[in-house]
């Protein structure tokens, strides 16, 4: 295995450059707003668990494209499964085809909220078509989502993510030219507040409920048992969809998602990222009844799409889900995440840093909070977090061949490719990082 120095700092020159080569022809140089670093990093390849950038840096990453990468990059056998399938097929546009019947039907056995489903380019898609059947079904206007949690780039949930402590309990809308109506329509409360979600449902009518099922998007913040039977018996008892967003979770802490862990059964589910390690697909799934008025099916809602289900991301979903069906890659990320939270934990005691390390199978977020509060419920709760070290954190980290997100509270995730080899040098590294800003 390539070595990085992990006493010597990355230089970014040949990036540097390239990247202002970028900007000419766009808009800050890069495709996703998320995608802006504090450096200049211009990637040149990926393999397994590594990246390289055109300077010659390597990273071990525990971003992996945001958790789209569950198996690895380059997974030989997803790439060959694309390559067989393109000699002879691509895209016809009308129809279907063997590739996105089989990934539905793996869809169906596999997740248990699911009689139906349909294919869809990206997670943002599918809680659009989520929120839009849900509407089109109760006749209601309103959606219930939770601080902290991102369900794609639309008008109809893009508000309340990482709000500022004086925005908390107000609208947050993330971009300007969202319309009025929409924010209007969408009611936040936190996440875990039994109390408040109980208190809208029965006070106003809410065609859905949506959420991540764990709050990955500001780290790893688990529900608790009571939350998630509360938010099913509530929805049920209003007439109100629930709407498990497993973008995230989906496939990759199991193949049946995250409500198989708590035995609760969405009336709809969003999938995508690692369901294809990484290739472009999503799907929504659900309840018979509300996936019939898609249509596709006759029904009411529009649903279309030139490029759903394309064989490039159908191909890799069967491939990807072949290689975690026998559930040796989940017992090794599970035993891989927990042996990473345990070292990350005694460095961070050894150095009487106070760090909780949070996680799930193969998503860990580390949070500098005291961790006798115990595992963070909130995102209220996560306001104790110290935002400049956990950035300072991972920018050193960053330096040192080590990348993640270098922004405060993000995930940061194993892939089936990574090794003990791997976390035993992150945890050298994250020593050396916590020791200079102790």
């Amino acid at each position: 295995m390539e070595k990085a120095n992990r006493l010597t700092s990355y230089r970014h020159d040949k990036s540097s450059a390239r990247m202002e080569e970028a900007c000419s022809y766009s808009p800050g140089g890069v495709h996703s707003s998320i995608r802006k670093l504090p450096q200049d990093i211009v990637f040149s390849r990926t393999s397994g668990g590594y990246m390289w950038d055109i300077d010659g840096n390597r990273y071990i990453d525990y971003n992996a494209a945001f958790a789209a990468i569950i198996l690895g990059h380059c997974d030989p056998d997803v790439n060959q499964e694309v390559f067989n399938a393109l000699r002879d097929f691509d895209i016809t546009g009308v129809g279907t085809n063997d590739y996105e019947i089989e990934v539905c039907k793996k869809i169906v056995t596999y997740v248990p909220g699911a009689d139906l489903a349909l294919l869809c380019n990206s997670g943002s898609e599918a809680t659009y078509h989520a929120i839009r059947v849900s509407r089109a079904v109760t006749g209601r206007a309103k959606i219930l989502k939770f601080q902290g949690g991102y369900h794609g780039w639309h008008d109809y949930v893009l508000m309340n993510i990482f709000t500022k402590p004086e925005n908390i309990g107000q609208k947050d809308p993330l971009s300007a030219g969202m319309l009025a109506e929409a924010v209007e329509n969408t009611t936040v409360v936190e996440f875990n507040d039994v109390g408040a979600v109980e208190k809208e449902l029965k006070t106003k009518q809410y065609a859905a409920v949506i959420l991540e099922p764990i709050s990955h998007n500001i780290g790893c913040v688990l529900p608790t048992p009571e939350f998630v039977k509360a938010l099913r018996d509530l929805t049920e008892q209003t007439g109100t969809i629930l709407v498990f967003d497993e973008v995230i979770t989906g496939f990759r802490h199991g193949l049946g998602g995250y409500q198989s862990v708590v035995k609760i059964k969405p009336d709809l589910t969003t999938l995508g990222k690692a369901i294809a390690n990484g290739y472009p697909c999503a799907a929504i799934a659900g309840r018979r009844d509300l996936m019939s008025q898609f249509a596709t099916a006759g029904g009411p809602v529009y649903f279309a799409g030139t490029h759903n289900g394309h064989t490039v991301g159908t191909a890799a979903a069967i491939a990807t889900i072949r290689k975690l069906e026998d559930g040796k890659v989940y017992h090794h990320l599970f035993e891989l995440g927990d042996y990473l939270q345990k070292g990350l934990t005694a460095v961070a005691d050894r150095l009487g840093i106070p760090m909780y390390i949070a996680n799930f199978g193969s998503i860990f977020t580390p949070y500098f909070i005291d961790p006798s509060f115990g595992p963070p419920r909130s995102f209220k709760e996560l306001l104790r977090n110290d935002m400049e070290k956990d950035t300072a954190f991972r920018l050193g980290l960053l330096e040192k061949g080590i990348f993640s997100v270098p922004r405060p509270m993000r995930r940061m995730c194993l892939v089936a490719a990574h090794t003990r080899e791997d976390v035993d040098f992150t945890l050298n590294v994250a020593e050396d990082v916590l020791r200079k800003l102790r």
